[in-house]
């Protein structure tokens, strides 16, 4: 009997959850456009509304809530809508935020991965960008954890810097929502629903104050365009209220601990050795000898799913800008793959991929 496939990129998208399709069947059995005067439509925007409210809570955010397609959505809607002037990001920040010509300035990182947060008050950042001027404001982007190698951000410390010189902050929290709390020092806060059990295609901008931003729409409050998807808003909120404290019980990834020693032992990089706040549910692992390409497909041919790097980035052949930023050398940034966990994962699943790993690196 063929063993079931292993799917171990939770990071990229992870499962939907029962609760969710059970949300978002009610959802398409009401489904009516909820910007629509007639009964039909004013029973979908009290649904809607409804579950605004169920999000805010699950988040515990106090702010308003932008539903929109997604992450990527969010992070173009924060950065092109914003009331500011000038934008900021750190150097490991995802790809839907590096985009185009922005940011106009990069804050680096340090090798442990942690932004360089006096680099914001010192002189080594431009003078026009992040001064206590509301004519001159500027946003700055800072992830909370990173979607290549789980690293947590202070984001406490840096509102404090980005506060104190007239700055807004924008937090990615499509890896922490639903496993972590809310920075609540947080301006605007990316979401993503697939990332925590929800269906895919939905998201949201967490907002602490509509002002932050002018108007671009019709849709959501006058500051998204497109007609809301209420299934998908309905999805996202049950799967949120789905989450648990912790996200994944401990004893699945128990095995981790012994496999970190091994993966040592035998000349391999366990990189969350390197940095500053590791968080349990991403793992970024450099193998002796072996490319990440060559493991990927092993891994594949064993029946396990894992990535190399950000699923955006991930089909390309360029390298990862968040291990170059932390200072990796390009051979061991080029044998490092990233494995994910979530809510399906069971500690079967974590020791055979630990298994295949070992048998791997060492040549078996």
């Amino acid at each position: 009997m063929t063993n079931p496939r292993i799917y171990l990129d939770h990071a990229a998208t992870t499962p939907l959850r029962p609760e969710a399709r059970a949300a978002m069947e009610q959802g398409f059995a009401l489904w009516a456009n909820p910007s629509s005067p007639h009964a039909e439509g004013r029973k979908a925007r009290a649904a809607l509304e409804d579950a605004r409210e169920r999000v805010k809570a699950a988040l515990e955010w106090e702010g308003e809530v932008i539903f929109t397609s997604g992450a990527s959505e969010a992070a173009a809607l924060a950065l092109d809508a914003v009331n500011a002037v000038h934008d900021i990001a750190s150097a490991v920040e995802h790809d839907a935020v590096l985009r185009g010509d922005r940011p106009e300035w990069t804050l680096p990182v340090r090798h442990d991965g942690a932004a360089d947060l006096l680099a914001l008050s010192t002189e080594s950042r431009p003078s026009e960008l992040l001064v206590d001027d509301p004519e001159n404001r500027s946003l700055v982007a800072v992830q909370h954890v990173n979607s290549e190698t789980g690293n947590r951000q202070h984001i406490g410390f840096a509102a404090e810097v980005i506060h104190d010189n007239g700055g807004l902050i924008l937090v990615d929290c499509a890896q922490s929502a639903g496993k972590f709390p809310l920075p609540r020092m947080a301006d605007m806060a990316i979401v993503s629903a697939h990332k925590f059990g929800g269906p895919v295609g939905v998201g949201a901008l967490l907002v602490q104050d509509y002002a932050l931003l002018h108007p671009a729409g019709g849709q959501e409050r006058g500051y998204r365009r497109g007609t809301e998807n209420l299934p998908g808003v309905l999805g996202m909120a049950a799967a949120l209220e789905a989450c648990c404290d912790p996200y994944i019980d401990p004893a699945v990834l128990a095995p981790l601990d012994a496999f970190a020693a091994d993966v040592r032992a035998l000349g391999g990089e366990w990189l969350s050795d390197r940095l500053s706040d590791p968080t349990p549910f991403i793992r970024a692992i450099g193998m002796p000898r072996l490319s990440a390409q060559a493991q990927l497909m092993r891994f594949d041919m064993a029946g396990i799913a894992v990535s190399q790097g950000s699923a955006c980035s991930s089909g390309t052949m360029k390298r990862s800008h968040v291990l170059t930023a932390m200072g990796l050398a390009d051979d061991l940034a080029d044998r490092t793959i990233r494995v994910s966990f979530g809510w399906t994962t069971t500690r079967a699943e974590v020791e055979r991929f630990c298994d295949v790993w070992l048998d791997m690196a060492r040549g078996v």
